[in-house]
């Protein structure tokens, strides 16, 4: 299966192109979950605006998301920014670094905007799960983010792990059946020798799961599924393990449905593939004449 990527294919190969000859640009284009983002020269050649929109954004800052957009942009962010939009980088292209590995890096950190933005609540979660540690029991804030229409990531510290929950919303009846047979597998899988160091999948429908039960206004439907991923402290143990989580997590909603609608679409190819066949054979089938005897009158 393909792995989705975790920075933005647009913004990488604009960048690289602008990189190395300028020009004016006005460019919009949607990343998934809807997330907006806006690329244009509003005052001169070399100096390009990046602005994001993301449906989550007053919650993230909720979770410290401006102090990670600076730790990781620094006096790229602009203290206002674009209006309709909730972030915006000012790039000078007169400033990123000459051609080769290093341009090639700090054109993919910007393509990471959207990645680092919702990177927020995890480091939150991973920080608080330590100090929960260290005191000896305790339990996290639980964070939502409201990253879709009616689909919600639930992120939530405790003293030995992280929990992780996903509801995602099945549209179709062949939806939830090619999703339960995905998630049925991610639970599975994890039984292999070779991944048992994976997290622990658990997936539900209809009920959500305990840890967020008790919250007001869940829709109760067949519908709604829900994922829930346990991250233990050796998937967050250093900063690269925990970057590297906090990537593939983020992207198991969009990687589930990607593949899904990819499933579909070869299970079309094949019934296509199939009627044609049958066609064939039917064109060349000859039909029998009835053979009738004829008498001559006497």
């Amino acid at each position: 299966m393909i792995l989705l990527e975790s920075h933005n294919y647009i913004i990488q190969t604009t960048l690289a192109e602008k990189c190395i000859k300028p020009s004016s640009l006005d460019v919009q284009f949607v990343d998934f979950d809807g997330v907006r983002f806006h690329l244009s020269t509003p005052e001169r050649k070399t100096v390009l605006l990046l602005s994001m929109n993301i449906r989550c954004w007053n919650e993230l800052v909720k979770y410290g998301v401006e102090s990670i957009l600076n730790r990781e942009y620094g006096g790229l962010v602009k203290a206002q920014p674009e209006p309709e939009y909730n972030v915006s980088l000012e790039i000078d292209l007169e400033k990123v670094p000459p051609e080769g590995e290093e341009r090639d890096t700090y054109i993919k950190s910007l393509a990471l905007l959207k990645r680092n933005a919702l990177a927020a609540p995890f480091e939150v979660a991973f920080a608080a799960q330590k100090q929960l540690d260290a005191a000896g029991g305790g339990q996290g804030e639980l964070m939502a983010l409201h990253y879709r229409d009616e689909e919600v990531i639930y992120v939530q510290a405790s003293p030995d792990r992280v929990t992780v929950i996903f509801s995602t919303m099945f549209r179709e009846e062949t939806d939830r059946i090619f999703g339960k047979v995905f998630l049925q597998e991610f639970v599975d899988a994890r039984r292999l020798p070779t991944i048992q160091s994976a997290p622990q999948v658990l997936y539900t429908t209809r009920d959500p799961p305990l840890e967020i039960r008790h919250l007001p206004g869940l829709t109760v439907s067949e519908d709604v599924g829900y994922v829930t991923f346990v991250l233990f402290p050796r998937h967050f143990a250093n900063p690269s393990v925990a970057s590297a989580s906090i990537s593939h997590i983020q992207l198991f909603r969009d990687y589930l449905h990607y593949h899904i609608k990819c499933s579909k679409a070869y299970m079309h190819s094949r019934m296509r593939h199939r009627v044609s066949e049958f066609q064939k054979v039917l064109n060349r089938a000859k039909t029998e004449v009835a053979v009738v005897d004829r008498k001559t009158a006497r």
